[in-house]
């Protein structure tokens, strides 16, 4: 089946992209991570296999992140929870598969709480829940420059500096989910790196044991990074999705 593409308006006037593959079901739906967007290897890879299978699949970008409108700086973890709830309820029908990619981890969980009767299962990549307060290690000029601006411009091993805003870092707080329990009883699939820069594997291994679901299986990737898109990687990935959506 070919994707098809376009924009979910919501209430305040911005709008979501998203890319969808019809098939069968459970849909198969694509949580990204900060500041990354729907266009990255692991997304693509599950387009490419939800095709190649008869799978379906919605993947999106969040308010802010790549062809969604908004302002990054102005994103709250309540926002991007908000996307992908308005996602679920306007793009897919039935019951759904979240495939959470870091951030996308903390968010995929959010959602499933929200609607625990839709879930058949979470696929989750280095998920970083709590990310903002647990994971975000803050300088003194960093905290200097919140005081002072309530935004502070975060150095960034993958590109230019990003903004960090004061109102993101207080709104994380408001959606905490370690150490748990977590009201998930669908059966969890995590994928983590060992050597994740980003995301400790004792933290996705936290958010393991948190959970309420007796399904769950922790695959640690000895030699992975953070961002798990070496071939071998996504092959996983993919096989991870497929054993759950079977």
């Amino acid at each position: 089946m070919s994707e098809t593409s376009g924009f979910l308006s919501r209430p305040d006037g911005e709008r979501l992209a998203w890319r969808r593959v019809e098939g069968a079901g459970p849909t198969v739906v694509w949580l990204g991570g900060f500041r990354s967007d729907m266009a990255g290897s692991k997304a693509q890879a599950l387009a490419e296999w939800a095709q190649a299978s008869g799978r379906a699949y919605v993947r999106f970008d969040y308010f802010g992140h790549g062809e969604s409108s908004g302002d990054f700086a102005q994103g709250t973890i309540t926002r991007w929870r908000e996307d992908a709830l308005a996602v679920l309820d306007e793009l897919t029908t039935g019951e759904v598969v979240l495939v959470g990619s870091s951030m996308g981890g903390w968010i995929a969980s959010l959602a499933a709480m929200a609607q625990p009767e839709r879930i058949r299962a979470l696929v989750l990549v280095a998920p970083a829940p709590d990310f903002t307060e647990k994971l975000m290690e803050i300088p003194p000029e960093g905290h200097v420059a919140l005081k002072a601006d309530g935004v502070w411009m975060r150095p960034s091993e993958y590109g230019e500096p990003y903004p960090i805003s004061q109102s993101l870092l207080d709104d994380g707080a408001r959606w905490s989910i370690l150490p748990g329990p977590v009201a998930i009883e669908a059966p969890v699939r995590i994928l983590q790196g060992g050597e994740d820069p980003d995301v400790p594997w004792t933290h996705a291994l936290e958010l393991a044991q948190g959970l309420k679901s007796r399904d769950v299986v922790f695959s640690l990737i000895k030699d992975g990074d953070h961002r798990l898109s070496r071939p071998q990687d996504l092959q996983r990935l993919v096989a991870a999705v497929a054993e759950v959506c079977a």
